[in-house]
């Protein structure tokens, strides 16, 4: 795969490989910003990049392809605390990258000040639909979460997303920043794709990154979007979804086709003023 849509300016950047970037930005530990843009915005993001960051490249490769499969219990008690903003919330999910079929198993635990704690093991891709070779791995860690009784809990195979990566490293503020475009979400009933959209992920220590005050000089402000909640949401209207209801009623307005996963795209988003700006501006100097 390569760098998606992102093009020469992509291509104009240095690259990282994945055990420097782990070494130098693991942040298991961190705070996330969120966005969402039309592609095209995010496109004149990357342009407008720090000239010293670096983009992960693998094998030649710097677009990935990621597959999670998201675990709930049947009364979806993991999405519904997350609707509720409950302090010990948690997700669950395997993630395989596709081009390598490298497979974790993964927990995102809310810390503390709204930042957020991953802990993963190592996984066998084959048993990616299944917790049951990991259970003493979540057991151990919903009991450090403060749910002693989580191995009482019975988890399902819930939302499966697929989505494409591009990941920069920024060594001013040692952070990193994700692209991800593609996004499809979809259960055994139903399938939303769009891809006319994009989510930036800022993942940062405790300072904003400059991609983050980039994307704020241009009139993007974070919101709240999760992968597993908001998508779920968009697939049943029924759930809460007062925390992404922004992000669904403006950004998304989601239709959804039964069964199948067939492209559906979200209405093109109404053209920002600074969508020009950041593509017009010079390098932006704090």
């Amino acid at each position: 795969m390569s760098g998606g849509p992102f093009g020469a300016a992509l291509d104009a950047l240095p690259p990282i490989d994945l055990a420097e970037l782990l070494e130098r930005a693991l942040l298991q530990t961190r705070m996330d910003r969120k966005y969402v843009l039309p592609v095209a915005a995010a496109r004149a993001l990357v342009g407008r990049l720090p000239a010293d960051t670096r983009v992960l490249e693998i094998a030649g490769e710097r677009g990935f392809g990621y597959r999670s499969l998201y675990f709930d219990t049947p009364d979806l008690v993991s999405y519904r605390m997350a609707a509720r903003r409950r302090r010990r919330r948690f997700k669950v999910r395997t993630r395989l990258y596709e081009q390598s079929d490298e497979c974790w198993l993964e927990i995102k635990t809310a810390g503390l000040r709204n930042s957020t704690v991953k802990e993963r093991l190592p996984y066998d891709p084959r048993d990616r639909d299944t917790l049951a070779p990991g259970r003493p791995f979540l057991d151990a860690a919903l009991a450090e979460l403060g749910l002693p009784d989580g191995h009482r809990l019975t988890f399902l195979p819930t939302l499966t997303t697929r989505y494409d990566r591009v990941t920069f490293y920024l060594p001013g503020t040692g952070s990193r920043v994700t692209l991800d475009t593609d996004l499809l979400w979809e259960d055994t009933e139903r399938a939303l794709r769009l891809p006319d959209m994009a989510v930036v992920e800022t993942k940062t220590g405790s300072s904003p990154s400059e991609a983050d005050r980039l994307l704020w000089r241009a009139g993007y402000r974070p919101v709240r979007i999760s992968k597993y909640a908001t998508g779920l949401a968009a697939l049943h209207p029924h759930l809460p979804d007062a925390p992404w209801r922004r992000v669904l009623r403006r950004e998304l307005t989601p239709r959804v086709r039964q069964r199948r996963p067939e492209a559906v795209s979200a209405p093109a988003p109404s053209p920002h003023r600074s969508d020009v700006v950041m593509a017009d501006r010079g390098p932006a100097h704090d």
